[in-house]
């Protein structure tokens, strides 16, 4: 294998696939990335065994073949190298190294045998559709955050994608809890969606990958589902992953449909004064109180080390005085997801769950449940 490539490009490609491979694994070739040269094209390829990545790129192949290299010694090579340099590499006949080439620097690298790397998904995947990236973008951020991190409740540990109808109009909905808040956001269901296998739950890591291939990106993405596995095409990048195989909770029953008292205030209003409010609040609970009444909110938090802090803010609110608490960071990352401007907090009493809402956008919905201070 001898090829030519640009720097760029190459780290590019790299940066995509050292983010797939776990750096610290027991089987050696899951650290490489695998690199495969022919027809003036250069495929890269990597996987941790539940996630995979592949990118074909432009190159100036002078003799196609195959080869495995460190990824992240790859890329960090690759990131140090000039801007706009040729990066050249070129198998050593009868060795397993590979010699890296870019100006006056050159790398002698340890390959592995490609034939050592395991073989991508290659599942039939029955349920195909596109989705703007934009649409995508915005599942993923607007729900993303509130998925769990306890591996022991591991069917909480990404997205619940599934198609349903609200108010008459089949949706496509992403759905996200850790038990403490839950975001639930849809977008319309794209053509083909229909086929979708039931609910499927894209693992967080794999979510985490999706959202920085879709960084700039402006076009539709391709997806497809099977039973076990969902594939996103995004430009020259093909991400397949396994779905987390497990039953989704019933999250229907958790959102109050009984919440008769209504706040409304402009989000961005309430999230800087939650910030403040919250520096003094203990670290180990980070809760802030806010004492409602007609007109108006007071924010308090307070720490027997550091001390008190109130703020209070103009709201409008249809019931009676009340006091409530919540985790102030939870709070903060469902108010900072409300893109109209204004949100509406439906309450009933200081121990039952909220539902936010975005006024401005109705496919929003958040549920954050209260904690005592």
């Amino acid at each position: 294998m001898k090829l030519t490539i640009e720097r760029s490009q190459f780290l590019k490609s790299l940066s995509h696939a050292q983010s797939v491979v776990e750096r610290a694994n027991t089987i050696p070739i899951l650290g490489n990335v695998m690199l495969e040269a022919a027809d003036g094209r250069l495929r890269l390829s990597a996987t941790d065994l539940e996630l995979g990545a592949v990118e074909t790129v432009d190159a100036d192949a002078v003799s196609g073949g195959g080869t495995t290299l460190p990824a992240q010694v790859l890329y960090d090579i690759a990131r140090k190298l000039p801007d706009g340099a040729q990066v050249e590499l070129e198998t050593e006949d009868g060795s397993d190294r590979i010699r890296l080439r870019c100006g006056r620097s050159t790398f002698t690298l340890s390959a592995l045998p490609p034939e050592e790397f395991p073989e991508l998904s290659k599942a039939e995947f029955a349920c195909r559709f596109q989705l703007a990236a934009e649409d995508l973008r915005g599942l993923i951020d607007r729900t993303g955050f509130a998925a769990s991190t306890e591996e022991t409740r591991y069917y909480l540990n990404g997205i619940y994608l599934h198609t349903t109808e609200h108010e008459g109009v089949p949706v496509l909905r992403a759905v996200a809890t850790d038990g403490h808040r839950l975001a639930r956001v849809e977008v319309p269901r794209p053509a083909g969606a229909e086929d979708m296998p039931g609910g499927v739950i894209v693992p967080r890591k794999a979510v985490q990958e999706l959202r920085k291939l879709l960084e700039g990106e402006d076009g539709d993405v391709s997806i497809a589902l099977s039973e076990t596995g969902i594939r996103f095409v995004i430009g020259s990048v093909e991400l397949t992953s396994k779905l987390i195989d497990g039953t989704y909770p019933d999250y229907e029953r958790v959102i109050p449909a009984g919440n008769d008292k209504r706040l409304e205030v402009e989000s961005g209003t309430l999230a800087e004064a939650v910030d403040r409010v919250s520096a003094i609040s203990s670290e180990r609970t980070r809760a802030v109180k806010l004492a409602i009444d007609t007109g108006s909110v007071q924010l308090s938090a307070a720490d027997p080390t550091y001390g008190t802090a109130t703020e209070e803010i103009d709201v409008r609110f249809d019931g009676a005085p009340m006091e409530i608490g919540f985790n102030a960071r939870y709070l903060l990352e469902i108010l900072r997801r409300i893109e109209g401007g204004t949100a509406a907090l439906e309450l009933a009493d200081p121990a039952a769950p909220t539902v936010v809402r975005d006024m401005v956008d109705s496919s929003a919905l958040y549920v954050l449940m209260p904690m005592r201070v």
